[in-house]
């Protein structure tokens, strides 16, 4: 069975400045755009068997950009919804929760069109994810491709290696980077992990 590629989105201006930004549909910059055109000959030195994308463009333009512009559209790789904390820095959420953390503290309520999730929750769009992933990945020596953001992925990763969703915490991954799982010995493993082109 193949490696799942793991990549985050480009920079974006909210990404840039802290803000948490879950469905809030915003492009890349152009410093996110470059950063996804240096992941492109990594991309293309493997045999990719499927991609997945999340629906939001940041997602959707990197993909097109790391050279699978026919990715399938897939909701559950959307990144977290922070609810009430959507376009709020963490800084500015602590001012009135010190110590707050998203993987332990969730986020407060929103609107009723993003009302927010769970740790559990993300980590069950996680399972799903992976579930599809997997399909994909049977009997073949090629490796599936997701694009999404960040949260969404650092969950996917635990859940992966089998811990709780809140142990995403521990997988830091910047904008556009790359994560790799693979296996050894017929159990997950971290392949690879925020790997970029050295920026020249």
């Amino acid at each position: 069975m193949g490696d799942l590629f793991l990549v985050r989105h480009g920079e974006t201006e909210w990404s840039r400045s802290g803000r948490h930004t879950g469905r809030t549909d915003v492009p890349l910059t152009e410093h996110g755009r470059e950063q996804a055109r240096r992941l492109a000959p990594l991309i293309r030195s493997h045999r990719i068997a499927a991609a997945f994308v999340s629906p939001l463009q940041r997602a959707r333009e990197t993909s097109g950009l790391i050279g699978l512009p026919d990715a399938r559209v897939d909701a559950d790789l959307q990144e977290w919804d922070y609810g009430g904390y959507e376009g709020v820095t963490t800084a500015e959420i602590q001012r009135s929760r010190p110590g707050w953390f998203l993987f332990t503290d969730g986020v407060a309520p929103g609107p009723p069109d993003r009302p927010g999730e769970t740790p559990e929750q993300v980590g069950e769009r996680a399972d799903r994810m992976l579930a599809k992933a997997d399909a994909a990945l049977e009997g073949t020596d090629g490796a599936v491709v997701l694009v999404a953001h960040g949260h969404i992925l650092r969950v996917l990763t635990a859940r992966r290696l089998g811990l709780p969703a809140r142990h995403g915490a521990l997988f830091l991954l910047g904008t556009g980077a790359l994560g790799r799982l693979g296996t050894e010995h017929g159990r997950p493993v971290v392949a690879g992990w925020n790997i970029r082109p050295r920026e020249e």
